[in-house]
C-alpha cells in the first residue's frame, strides 16, 4: 500500500462512495468508465489503495466533480477531524461557474446531506435551469438573490430561505454586492 499524500483528505475513499452511491453508479459501472478493476476502485474506496492524480482526474470526470474537491487544503487536527470544519480550511467546490464561489461546510460527502456557503458574485447568473435529484434548502446572509423554482422567480432577501424540491432552478444576482448564501442540499451532489 502506498503511502497517504499529504494533499489528500483522509475520507478520500469515503467521499469517492458517497459521490459514487449519489449518482446511483455501481463499483462495477465507476471502475468501466475510468478503466480500472472494480477490485482497485473497491480498494481505493476503503482507503486501501492511494489513486494517482490521473486516476483522480479521471473520477472526478466520472463523477461530476472537480478534483478539488477530493484534495484537503488544510489538516484538521486529529481530535476535530469529521467534526469541525475551520474557516481557513473549506474545500472548494462546484462547477467553477463564472461568478459562483462554493465551500463544502460539511467535514466530507458522507452524511445524508452537504452543507454549501455560496457567494454569488454581483451581476452574476447562471443561463440554464439545473434540474437535480435533490431535496434544497438555501439561507440567504446577505447580498439579495433572485431565484428561479419551476419558472416563478423569487427575489431574497438576508434572512430568507427557500427550498427546492427537484424542480428545475436558476439563480442571478443582478445586483452591485454579492450575495452570500448557506445551502444544504440532500443527497449530496459535489
Amino acid at each position: 500500500m502506498q503511502h497517504a499524500t499529504p494533499d489528500l483528505p483522509e475520507t478520500l475513499g469515503a467521499d469517492l462512495r458517497a459521490l459514487r452511491k449519489a449518482r446511483g453508479l455501481t463499483l462495477t459501472d465507476l471502475a468501466e468508465t475510468v478503466g480500472r478493476s472494480v477490485g482497485w476502485l473497491s480498494q481505493v474506496e476503503r482507503d486501501k489503495s492511494d489513486p494517482s492524480i490521473t486516476d483522480l482526474r479521471q473520477i472526478a470526470a466520472a463523477l461530476e466533480v472537480s478534483v478539488s474537491i477530493l484534495f484537503r487544503h488544510a489538516a484538521a487536527p486529529a481530535h476535530e477531524a469529521g467534526h469541525v470544519v475551520r474557516a481557513g480550511a473549506r474545500r472548494p467546490i462546484g462547477s467553477d461557474i463564472a461568478g459562483l464561489v462554493e465551500e463544502l461546510l460539511s467535514p466530507d460527502l458522507t452524511d445524508d446531506f452537504e452543507m454549501v456557503h455560496s457567494t454569488f458574485q454581483p451581476h452574476s447568473r447562471i443561463k440554464e435551469a439545473v434540474s437535480r435529484p435533490t431535496q434544497e434548502v438555501g439561507y440567504l446572509i446577505s447580498g439579495k438573490l433572485q431565484i428561479e423554482i419551476s419558472g416563478t422567480t423569487h427575489t431574497i432577501h438576508p434572512g430568507d430561505s427557500f427550498r427546492i424540491r427537484g424542480e428545475a432552478f436558476r439563480w442571478a444576482n443582478p445586483f452591485g454586492e454579492p450575495a452570500v448564501a448557506i445551502w444544504v442540499i440532500a443527497p449530496p451532489v459535489y
